[in-house]
C-alpha cells in the first residue's frame, strides 16, 4: 500500500507542475530533484522483480555478438495492424555503439550508462559483452555488464504496432555502492524531429517527425493509411531525473553528459530541459544509488502513432503494463514455441538459425482486418518497402511448409485467405489480403501467381490433420486448376503458357535469361516480357505437382473417381513434359516456341541451362535414368553446385551474376525457396546425400549472414558474402522446414 499511495502523491505533483507554465528550469530541477530523493528514500522505482524465466530449456540460448540469430521484433499478431505498425531491428553486436532498436524512417532508441560519473558510450566498452539468452518474435532477453560487479538483465518487447518497451534490471554485484545513471535516448537525425513538450503527468517528452512514402525497392501504397506525419511518445513508467533536447551527434552528447571537474561553473548533473524545440535527439535522464546487492529496475517506451491519433491510446497501453510484469508475455512465446519439434543439433548455432527461421516467419503475420477474416502476413514488416507490404502472394505461401509446424491453425487460416477472395471463375489472383484481391489486368487477362496452392495445402493438412480445412482446401483448388487449365493453356496443346503480365506471374521477376528480352532491362514491360508466348516449363511443372496434390488430398477424402480424373490429367501432362522440353543433345529440360515447339524464338536461343531445369525431381516428372542425369548436371561445380547453393542460372552462361546487388535478380542469385524445391526432388527419388549437401550449403548462406548482420535476405549470392536486396523477406522461413527434414 506505501508503493501505491507514494506512486498517487507523485502523480498528483505532476498533474499540479503541468499546470505552473511559470517555472523557470532552476526550479522545476530542484521539485525533480526533491522528488528523485523522495523516491530513493522509500526505494521504489519500479524495484526489481525475480529475472525472467525462459521455462522451456530448449527455447534457452547463449547468442554472442557473432551467433546467427534473427535480431528483427514486431508486435504479436493480436496486437498489430496493418497501418500505423512499427517493427524494430535490434542491434547489439556493433561495438562502436550502444545496444540500439532501429525503426524503419524512425530513427532509433536506445540508453547510455555512466557509473560513478564515468560515461560508458559503447558496447565494445561494456565489462562484459551483451549475451542474448532468449530470443522471440515481438520480444528479447539478455544480459551483460556495462561496468565491474553491475549486472544488467534487459528485456525489450514490442508490445503492439505503436508501443515497444525496454526493461532494464540492474543488480549491484560487487561490495562497493554505484552511482548508476541512466540515458534513453531517442535519436531521429534530422530536423523533422520536433520536441514539442514534456507531458509530466506520464512522465513522457512528446515529439513529432515526418516520413515518406518512398522507398528504396518499391514506394509504399498509395492510398494506404500509413502515418507519414508522426507522434513519438518518449516516456518512462517512472519520474525522470531530467530530460533534454539535442542538437548534433552522439559524440557532443556524450562530452555533455561528462562531468568536467574543471569548470568554472556546477558540474553537469542535468539535462538542459529544453522542449519546443526541433532536435536531432531528445534523452531522458534516470539516476540510482545501488548498495551492494541492491537491485533497480528502469522500464521506459517508445510510442508510435500517426499526428491525428490521439496519444491517449498509447498512455492506456503504458498504464496497463505499469504494474504489470513482462514475464506472461515471455510465457506466451513459450506456449507458442511448444508446438515446433525439438531436434537435437550437433551445435547451438544451427538450433539459433531453426528458431530464427519461426521467428521470422510469425513476425510477419497480421490479424484479421479490411476484406479478411483470416490472418494474413506480408513479405516484410521491419523494414518496411512497398511490394513487400502488398499481402499474400502463393510463391511466399510457401512459407507455411514451414509456419505449420509452429502454429497449424494460423497457417491454416492464412491459405483461407484465397479461399475466401477465390474468383467466382475459380482464379486465385496475384495478391489477397485486406484490400481484397488484386488481379493487375494486363492485355484484358487477369494475373495470377505460380500455382503452389493445393501443394501447400497439403502439406499444411499433414501436420494440422485438420479435415475440414481439407475439404475447403480441395474444393478450391479443384476450381483454381480448373482455371489454369482455360486460362493458361490458351492454345489447347496440353502445355502451359504464364499469363502476358509474366513479369511478376512467374515469380522470375528481372534479369531472366529467357522471358526478359535485353540483358539490361532497358525496354518496357510489353516489350521486354516473353513469357506468355512460350510453352512454359516451368509453369507446366507446378501444375503437374497441382494435379498430384489434389489426387493426394481426394484419396484423403475417399473420392476416388476424382482421384482416378487426377491421375489421369497428370499423367498425360508428365508424358508431354518429358516429350516437349527435354532437348537429347544437352541432356536437359528448357522452355519451347509456343507455336512451333521448338527451342527457339525468333532468333533466340531458349537452351539456358536454369535452376527450373531440375524441378522435374520436384514434380515427380522424370524417370530414374533422366534423374541420375540432372543429377549429374546438378552437381557439376563449373555450374549449378556453388559454395551458397543452387544458382538460378548456370554460373557459365553469359548473363551469369553471383552479385546480388538489388532485388529481383534471377541471373545467378540463390533464392531459399527454389533451392528447397530442388532439395525436395533429390530427396523423392532417394539422393539423400546430394539434398543433405544442398541443405548445408543453404545452411551456410543463412548462417553467415545471420552472423554478419543477423537478417535474412530476400536473395543470397552463390559466390560471395556481400548482399544488397530487401533483408528480413518471410520466404526465408523455409530454413525451419529445410532443417526438420533433414533429421535423421
Amino acid at each position: 500500500m506505501k508503493n501505491y499511495y507514494f506512486r498517487k502523491s507523485l502523480e498528483r505533483v505532476h498533474l499540479s507542475l503541468s499546470g505552473m507554465k511559470i517555472l523557470n528550469d532552476i526550479t522545476m530541477r530542484c521539485i525533480l530533484l526533491s522528488m528523485f530523493l523522495l523516491a530513493f528514500i522509500y526505494g521504489k522505482m519500479i524495484l526489481a522483480q525475480n529475472s525472467y524465466q525462459v521455462k522451456d530449456e530448449y527455447l534457452k540460448i547463449e547468442a554472442k555478438a557473432n551467433s546467427p540469430i534473427y535480431t528483427t521484433y514486431t508486435a504479436a499478431m493480436q496486437r498489430s495492424r496493418l497501418y500505423g505498425d512499427k517493427g524494430y531491428k535490434m542491434d547489439y553486436y556493433s561495438s562502436c555503439s550502444p545496444i540500439r532498436f532501429e525503426g524503419d524512417q524512425a530513427g532509433s532508441f536506445f540508453h547510455l550508462f555512466k557509473v560513478n560519473k564515468v560515461v560508458i558510450p559503447s558496447v565494445a566498452e561494456f565489462f562484459k559483452q551483451p549475451v542474448v539468452k532468449a530470443s522471440f518474435p515481438d520480444m528479447v532477453v539478455m544480459e551483460y555488464q556495462p561496468w565491474p560487479n553491475l549486472h544488467v538483465e534487459q528485456v525489450f518487447l514490442v508490445y503492439s504496432s505503436s508501443l515497444a518497451v525496454v526493461e532494464i534490471q540492474m543488480t549491484n554485484k560487487g561490495s562497493d555502492s554505484l552511482l548508476v545513471e541512466v540515458y534513453p535516448v531517442l535519436e531521429l537525425g534530422n530536423d523533422s524531429l520536433h520536441c514539442q513538450d514534456y507531458d509530466a503527468e506520464h512522465f513522457s517528452l512528446i515529439a513529432t517527425h515526418n516520413e515518406s512514402y518512398k522507398r528504396l525497392i518499391s514506394n509504399l501504397y498509395r492510398n494506404g493509411k500509413y502515418p507519414r506525419n508522426c507522434r513519438d511518445i518518449f516516456g518512462g513508467f517512472s519520474a525522470p531525473y531530467s530530460y533534454g533536447s539535442y542538437s548534433g551527434n552522439m559524440a557532443e552528447f556524450y562530452n555533455y553528459m561528462k562531468t568536467d571537474f574543471y569548470a568554472a561553473h556546477i558540474h553537469n548533473d542535468s539535462l538542459n530541459m529544453k522542449t519546443g524545440v526541433y532536435s536531432d535527439f531528445i534523452s531522458l535522464h534516470y539516476k540510482y544509488y545501488l548498495a551492494p546487492r541492491q537491485s533497480v529496475t528502469l522500464r521506459y517506451y517508445r510510442g508510435w502513432q500517426d499526428v491525428n491519433e490521439s496519444p491517449g491510446e498509447i498512455f492506456r497501453q503504458v498504464s496497463f503494463l505499469n504494474t504489470l510484469s513482462l514475464q506472461p508475455f515471455l510465457d506466451d512465446n513459450v506456449q507458442l514455441f511448444s508446438r515446433i519439434p525439438c531436434i537435437s543439433f550437433p551445435n547451438p548455432e544451427d538450433k539459433m538459425v531453426y528458431l530464427s527461421a519461426f521467428n521470422l516467419a510469425r513476425g510477419c503475420m497480421l490479424p484479421p482486418e479490411g476484406k479478411t477474416s483470416h490472418n494474413y502476413y506480408v513479405f516484410s514488416r521491419q523494414p518496411l518497402w512497398g511490394w513487400g507490404h502488398g499481402h499474400q502472394v502463393l510463391h511466399e505461401s510457401l512459407t507455411m511448409l514451414a509456419y505449420v509446424f509452429l502454429d497449424p491453425y494460423s497457417a491454416m487460416e492464412s491459405q483461407r485467405v484465397y479461399i475466401e477472395q477465390q474468383d467466382t471463375s475459380g482464379l486465385i489472383a496475384y495478391r489477397h489480403g485486406p484490400r481484397g484481391k488484386q488481379d493487375y489486368p494486363h492485355k484484358g487477362m487477369p494475373t495470377t501467381s505460380a500455382p503452389f496452392f493445393n501443394w501447400i495445402n497439403l502439406e499444411v493438412f499433414k501436420i494440422s490433420r485438420d479435415m475440414s480445412f481439407l475439404k475447403e482446401a480441395y474444393r478450391s483448388g479443384t476450381r483454381y486448376v480448373k482455371w489454369l487449365y482455360d486460362n493458361r493453356d490458351t492454345d489447347h496443346d496440353g502445355t502451359f503458357e504464364w499469363g502476358p503480365y509474366g513479369l511478376i506471374e512467374n515469380v522470375r521477376d528481372w534479369y531472366n535469361v529467357i522471358f526478359q528480352v535485353s540483358k539490361e532491362r532497358f525496354l518496357d514491360i510489353d516489350k521486354e516480357d516473353i513469357s506468355d508466348e512460350l510453352e512454359c516449363l516451368d509453369l507446366s511443372l507446378m501444375v503437374l505437382k497441382e494435379l498430384k496434390c489434389l489426387s493426394s488430398m481426394a484419396a484423403l477424402l475417399k473420392l476416388h473417381d476424382e482421384q482416378t480424373h487426377w491421375d489421369s490429367l497428370a499423367l498425360n501432362l508428365q508424358h508431354l513434359i518429358n516429350e516437349r522440353f527435354w532437348d537429347n543433345e544437352t541432356q536437359f529440360f528448357y522452355h519451347v516456341d509456343k507455336h512451333t515447339h521448338k527451342f527457339r524464338f525468333m532468333t533466340r536461343d531458349l537452351k539456358r541451362q536454369e535452376i527450373i531445369g531440375f524441378l522435374p525431381l520436384w514434380a515427380g516428372a522424370v524417370d530414374s535414368t533422366r534423374a541420375a542425369i540432372l543429377v549429374k548436371h546438378l552437381t557439376d561445380t563449373t555450374r549449378f553446385w556453388r559454395k551458397y547453393g543452387v544458382p538460378t542460372l548456370s554460373a557459365l552462361d553469359d548473363w551469369y551474376s553471383a552479385d546480388v546487388d538489388y532485388c529481383c535478380k534471377w541471373n545467378g542469385p540463390v533464392w531459399l525457396l527454389w533451392d528447397y524445391m530442388v532439395f525436395d526432388g533429390l530427396r523423392q527419388y532417394g539422393y539423400h546425400s546430394v539434398a543433405r549437401e544442398l541443405a548445408d550449403k543453404m545452411m551456410l548462406a543463412v548462417k553467415t549472414q545471420l552472423t554478419k548482420n543477423h537478417n535474412f535476405w530476400e536473395s543470397y549470392s552463390p559466390d560471395n558474402e556481400v548482399l544488397n536486396s530487401p533483408p528480413n523477406y518471410i520466404w526465408d522461413a523455409i530454413m525451419a522446414r529445410v532443417i526438420l527434414e533433414c533429421m535423421p
